[in-house]
């Protein structure tokens, strides 16, 4: 087996499995998944919340794959859990993550439409439940009505917060992107100056404009500082 068939993606809060959820560029040739999420009747390979993945060993993964769920978490648990998220990627890898754009669906809201459909689920092949701004900030009511309370949204992200906590949590290079659906969308490379921006277009299936790219600075080595 060649070395570009041994990459692993790692899909935090997984669900059911669906491989279509994966983003487009984990679904090519060389890539493997491993599911982790915390419920195990979805049957993942690795049970675990997105805050304590030791079960996950350091430096062990290519991606990771963050779809709609840091924003289920407490805004106190989020710094833990991409320090999770990077402490399992290996030096050369990167973090995709996907999560609801807090600004973009709070103008709506300020202009009075907080009832307003943005958006439609797909259930089974077929149109599902609409999807508002208001579910867009504080989650799925659907789903919550049905019991499914985990559904609820406990913080939010602007493009500039979402870059910052990433930066925070020790990844070296960020871009993030408004996507299409009132969402945010970014890369994080462990290593500075390591991001594959296209990366974002290829994820998102479509070119949206410039990211905004922040590199953390580069500390100078302790040889370095002794000459």
């Amino acid at each position: 087996m060649n070395a570009s068939a041994d990459r692993i993606v790692l899909n935090v809060g997984c669900g059911p499995r669906q491989p279509d959820k994966l983003a487009p560029v984990f679904r090519d040739p060389g890539w493997r998944e491993l599911r982790l999420d915390i419920d195990p009747d979805v049957e993942p390979d690795v049970v675990a919340s997105l805050t304590d993945m030791r079960a996950v060993p350091d430096a062990s993964v290519d991606a990771v794959w963050s779809s709609h769920n840091l924003e289920h978490l407490f805004a106190h648990e989020v710094p833990t859990a991409l320090a999770e998220f990077r402490r399992v990627l290996k030096p050369q890898g990167f973090l995709l993550v996907t999560l609801p754009d807090l600004q973009a669906v709070a103008k709506v809201v300020a202009d009075g439409n907080p009832d307003a459909v943005l958006m439609r689920t797909r259930m089974n092949g077929a149109e599902g439940p609409p999807i508002t701004a208001l579910d867009i900030l504080f989650g799925h009511d659907w789903w919550i009505e049905r019991g499914r309370t985990f559904m609820a949204h406990r913080t939010g992200f602007t493009r500039q917060t979402l870059g910052r906590k990433l930066l925070d949590a020790g990844f070296g290079t960020v871009a993030v992107r408004p996507g299409p659906a009132f969402d945010l969308w970014a890369v994080a490379a462990v290593q500075p100056l390591r991001a594959d921006l296209g990366l974002l277009d290829r994820a998102m299936g479509m070119g949206l404009g410039p990211a905004s790219v922040t590199t953390a600075p580069v500390q100078p080595s302790p040889l370095a500082s002794a000459a």
